[in-house]
């Protein structure tokens, strides 16, 4: 499937509602709820059985994801600021919540539970722009280089934290 290109338009979300998926291990989506069918644009046979990343922005550095699923594969929860890209092109940016869903009887991780919602303009800007920098150094010196980047702005921000907490902190302290 072809990624839409992306435009310069962002869909304003229902702050009174959440946007809910559940993918397998692997990042497989297998639910999404209305409100992540209608904000996507996609439709439920066109979401599920593939990747989550079916709505993951270009503007998004591949760090932030890479310390996610280096968090959520240890079974630890946890909060991230992320920027999708709908069907038709447009963005939206949320607040999600990743949960690990375990089988009761193995304790194994057999997917993922993820709750979004709106976040404030104020913390979209500090955070566009902490990405954006993300970003431009992953294009020139990779993600190893963004991720000590990240690091050292935490550290300066006087969070030196487990990247579980980094965006729920980043979102207390804007």
């Amino acid at each position: 499937m072809n990624k839409p290109t992306p435009r310069d338009e962002e869909i304003p979300l229902d702050p009174k509602r959440y946007i809910v998926s559940e993918t397998d291990a692997k990042g497989k989506i297998t639910y999404v709820n209305d409100y992540f069918m209608e904000i996507s644009g996609y439709s439920e046979d066109e979401l599920i059985g593939k990747p989550h990343s079916i709505v993951r922005h270009p503007d998004m550095p591949k760090v932030v994801f890479k310390l996610l699923w280096e968090t959520i594969q240890q079974g630890k929860n946890i909060n991230a600021v992320v920027k999708n890209l709908a069907k038709d092109g447009r963005y939206y940016w949320i607040f999600t919540e990743f949960e690990i869903r375990k089988n009761t009887d193995t304790g194994e991780i057999i997917g993922y539970h993820a709750s979004r919602k709106t976040i404030s303009k104020h913390v979209i800007e500090i955070i566009a722009d902490l990405y954006a920098k993300l970003l431009e150094i992953e294009k020139k010196e990779g993600v190893e280089a963004s991720e000590k980047y990240l690091i050292a702005f935490l550290k300066e921000k006087g969070n030196d934290m487990e990247f579980s907490n980094i965006m729920e902190e980043i979102h207390k302290f804007y």
